[in-house]
């Protein structure tokens, strides 16, 4: 019998109580709290519009920090919420090894424990687009599509390296030093018309930088995310996904011996 047929419980009752224990173990310590979800993303936006507008002026793109926190919010959820679902399984041993439930929930708790962080940064980004003169517009209906996609991406690679952390317990450092070259990889304080034509293509399929181009597109631009655009982000997004619950579908059974 397997662990998914041995769980009798509410999965929805399950999934929302270790979301919201993920969430409160986080900020537990932590004077600021939630407050960190506003504060780093305004640092490092003030930092990147100081040094690409006063250091090295770029004067092609306007609205610039408001340009910039169109990259740092999708990035900012991505890279949080691969680590913690990286070390979700890790961390909650002790449940996987007593309890008989789907293991599953364990990564997908972590990554939806940030759309709180998420649903503060967007905030912010909107107040400032409010501020620079741009007005909702019909185009702002694509938004859940794009960011359900973002999340499906990032579940499919949390479920990948939270069950190879298992077995290798230096995964985290991979993924964190992955995320740092992404930094530089994805357009988050560099416009996508700079990138090489030879390089474009390969771009839209990185669904973080996908995603990043699509929010300028509806946010600043005022216009629909390119087809193109949006077909490469779901294919990329469900291939991962898909790839994921496959990887670690093989390698859960393993867990116990290795906790």
């Amino acid at each position: 019998m397997t662990e998914v047929l041995m769980w009798h419980g509410d999965y929805l009752f399950l999934l929302m109580n270790l979301t919201a224990s993920d969430f409160r173990v986080r900020y537990r310590n932590m004077s600021l709290g939630v407050l960190w979800s506003l504060l780093n993303p305004i640092i490092l936006m003030a930092v990147l519009t100081f040094i690409f507008t006063r250091i090295i002026p770029n004067p092609r793109i306007p609205n610039y920090p408001v340009f910039i926190l169109c990259g740092l919010v999708p990035y900012n959820f991505f890279t949080i919420s691969w680590t913690a679902g990286t070390t979700s399984i890790l961390n909650n041993g002790h449940l996987v090894k007593r309890v008989p439930f789907p293991r599953e929930i364990l990564p997908l708790a972590a990554v939806l424990s940030n759309l709180i962080h998420l649903l503060i940064q967007v905030g912010l980004l909107f107040t400032l687009l409010l501020a620079a003169g741009k007005t909702p517009n019909r185009y702002w209906l694509w938004l859940p599509l794009i960011w359900a996609l973002e999340v499906l991406f990032v579940t499919g690679l949390s479920l990948i390296t939270s069950a190879l952390n298992v077995f290798v317990r230096d995964m985290r450092y991979v993924v964190e030093s992955v995320n740092m070259v992404l930094f530089w990889l994805v357009p988050v304080f560099y416009s996508f018309s700079v990138v090489p034509q030879a390089y474009a293509g390969v771009y839209e399929f990185n669904p973080v930088a996908a995603l990043v181009l699509a929010m300028r597109n509806i946010l600043l631009e005022a216009s629909a995310p390119p087809a193109m655009l949006l077909w490469k982000l779901a294919l990329s997004s469900t291939a991962v996904l898909a790839g994921g619950w496959l990887v670690f579908r093989n390698l859960k059974p393993s867990f116990y011996d290795h906790l």
